[in-house]
């Protein structure tokens, strides 16, 4: 088969990782998920099918090594001066302060051939004997000790880990359940439906998920900014201003004893967006009525379909 974009494998979240049988773990990683395909060229998707190609074109230039009709599914991350992900540095990273890298975790199409039905330890034995490390390239690291591998993560402060099944094919259509995760932190996507304004272009982004087809108001997100940074998601947001509320929960009867609730009245300070960008955000906890607790802003998704976002439990 030619070698084409693969719509990539939905990993189900889990509040529990399962143990025996043929499953494997590996890092969370805290990136993009991008598709390389490797035609006279490579080209990077999105997990939408969007181009990432020009973005991240010290990834695309070495994985111009790969043979040719071949397909990978990874992660892009920014790594610190310590060698960890972190998403807020992938924002930033032509400033120089962090390493791009992309973690390929599984091969899809390998020299024209259809793969994704081989067992996963199969697929893993093939990428690791296609894809070579470099400066900006390497393969995920994967292992069968669940209890070291925890230890790791939180000793780190990553984000979580992912168990798969050896024995489990490639499934880009829905959820197998063969692919799990599980967050140590509480941080998940939500839906920007607007902001409070200030003088450095933001004060808070309000945001939320989808139940139905309803946006539910979930809270508004002050911490996590500097002002430069402000500036920057203010830019990249008020193309999308809007006249009309799109949280079908708003207004609040009362503002709540800290002044959280976005009442009628508050409404009037705030500025409306079309709901099509998503941010992630880390929290405490949900309150019993799905707001969010000590909510703080981790960065813009662009490889997240805002109709996707629903309240992860």
């Amino acid at each position: 088969m030619n070698a084409r974009f693969i719509k990539p494998m939905e990993t189900v979240a889990v509040k529990k990782l399962p143990t025996g049988g043929r499953w494997t773990y590996e890092v969370k990683l805290d990136g993009f998920r991008a598709v390389a395909v490797r035609t006279d060229h490579v080209i990077l998707y999105s997990k939408q099918g969007k181009l990432l190609t020009s973005q991240f074109m010290p990834i695309a230039l070495e994985l111009e090594k790969l043979p040719s009709e071949t397909v990978l599914d990874g992660e892009l991350v920014a790594l610190n001066e310590d060698g960890l992900p972190r998403f807020n540095l992938l924002q930033n990273y032509r400033s120089g302060s962090a390493h791009l890298m992309y973690f390929a975790f599984d091969i899809l199409v390998h020299k024209g051939k259809d793969v994704k039905t081989l067992p996963l330890s199969d697929r893993r034995a093939l990428l690791r004997s296609t894809v070579k490390r470099s400066s900006h390239v390497q393969v995920a690291e994967w292992t069968d000790n669940l209890a070291g591998l925890e230890r790791f993560v939180r000793e780190q402060g990553l984000e979580g880990i992912v168990a798969k099944r050896a024995d489990s094919s490639y499934v880009s259509e829905g959820r197998s359940g063969s692919w799990v995760k599980l967050r140590f932190d509480r941080r998940q996507e939500f839906v920007i439906g607007g902001y409070t304004p200030s003088y450095l272009g933001l004060d808070a982004l309000l945001v939320g998920f989808y139940r139905g087809k309803e946006l539910r108001f979930a809270g508004s997100v002050r911490a996590g900014f500097n002002p430069p940074m402000r500036r920057e998601v203010h830019d990249q947001v008020k193309q999308l201003e809007i006249a009309q509320c799109p949280f079908a929960n708003l207004p609040d009867k009362r503002a709540g004893v800290w002044g959280q609730g976005i009442t009628a009245e508050k409404m009037k300070e705030c500025q409306w967006l079309k709901p099509q960008a998503v941010a992630e955000i880390e929290f405490a906890e949900w309150t019993p009525d799905d707001r969010l607790r000590h909510a703080s802003f981790v960065g813009l998704r662009r490889d997240k379909k805002p109709q996707d976002v629903v309240k992860e439990t």
